[in-house]
């Protein structure tokens, strides 16, 4: 087992480097960088901006040599490329990720300023999602061919051809002072005077403001789920060793719950260090737009469309490491699990 994982603690490196080694030549191709957009913001700025352009033959007005040297300094870009690739392989060893451009604060610092919301969402998702997922795809499991299992069906796959940001904004017109019902906020995580309120008043004024985009996150990841877990139940019922149990006479809730049930919930539990770890760092844009949740989902569009470069790359890596481990765990779980399962065989 330990030598399993040397074997694929050694193979992340590479792995960690090619996904960086694509990206960084990717941004290389792309247009509209930072320097461009910088310029850009010049050529049409004010009066008091305007210090650093001069003026062409045509009556209009361009960025100076020494002061477009200035802003390619400013932005690295001095450098040739394989300068920056190897300065920031250097830089991600340390686990430096660099300072933003925009922001003017550490992609460390922003990371952490914007993962609350993140992790509010995620984590809330996460949980939710398999507390009613399981037990749902059991009991449908074990009522397979029923009314229940027919209905449930129905509104699940209803649920699931729903987009989560249009189950949001259709939240938001009914129970966010729409056309409808005023219950809940339109936006933020928490009240202006969060900070004023109680503790159990403020438990409740985050629930109250979390509920809408749980609720739009929770209703397209359920029915994959529900589904997947009922699959796995079916399948075990239909073993052998159920058939052996039942013509014993065992009770049927005990071979569900002691045999049935600890064999189905190995596929779904070696999911559970993946999806826990990207609870943390998943941030889904359109919620977090529909909401005004200022999250890592915001965070990185805005980076991307700004081409703010050490915020897209530094996430890009903490990100690609974080789900390398947990595709790690998630094997090793497997054997943790299931004694049956040996990597690299028997001792």
């Amino acid at each position: 087992m330990w030598q399993y994982i040397l074997k694929r603690l050694l193979l992340l490196i590479p792995t960690l480097i090619g996904i960086i080694t694509i990206n960084f030549l990717v941004i290389q191709f792309v247009p509209g960088g930072p320097v461009e957009q910088m310029v850009q913001q010049l050529t049409h700025a004010s009066a008091d901006g305007a210090a650093v352009l001069q003026a062409t033959g045509d009556g209009k007005t361009q960025i100076s040599a020494e002061d477009m040297a200035a802003l390619k300094a400013l932005y690295g870009f001095d450098k040739p490329p394989l300068t920056r690739y190897f300065d920031m392989l250097s830089r991600f060893a340390r686990f430096d990720l660099g300072d933003s451009f925009f922001h003017h604060q550490s992609v460390v610092g922003l990371v952490k300023e914007k993962l609350p919301v993140s992790m509010s969402l995620g984590l809330w998702t996460f949980f939710l999602t398999y507390l009613i997922c399981i037990p749902l795809g059991v009991a449908k499991a074990v009522r397979q061919g029923t009314k229940f299992d027919a209905v449930s069906s129905v509104i699940i796959l209803i649920g699931y051809s729903i987009p989560s940001f249009v189950l949001g904004v259709l939240l938001l017109v009914l129970f966010g002072g729409g056309s409808f019902l005023a219950w809940f906020p339109l936006s933020g995580l928490v009240s202006d005077n969060w900070a004023e309120l109680s503790f159990w008043g403020k438990i409740g004024d985050y629930l109250w403001h979390i509920a809408l985009p749980i609720t739009a996150s929770v209703a397209g990841n359920l029915a994959v789920m529900t589904i997947l877990t009922k699959n796995v139940f079916l399948e075990e019922i239909r073993r052998q060793y159920v058939l052996t149990a039942r013509a014993k006479g065992l009770p049927e809730n005990k071979i569900l719950w002691r045999h049935i049930f600890r064999n189905a919930m190995i596929p779904l539990i070696t999911g559970f260090p993946a999806a826990f770890i990207g609870a943390f760092f998943t941030g889904s844009l359109l919620i977090e737009t529909l909401f005004s949740l200022d999250g890592l989902g915001l965070l990185s569009y805005q980076s991307v469309v700004k081409r703010d470069y050490p915020v897209v790359m530094g996430t890009l890596f903490v990100f690609t490491l974080l789900g390398l481990l947990a595709k790690l765990l998630s094997d090793i779980s497997y054997s943790w699990i299931d004694p049956r399962i040996h990597f690299g065989g028997k001792k």
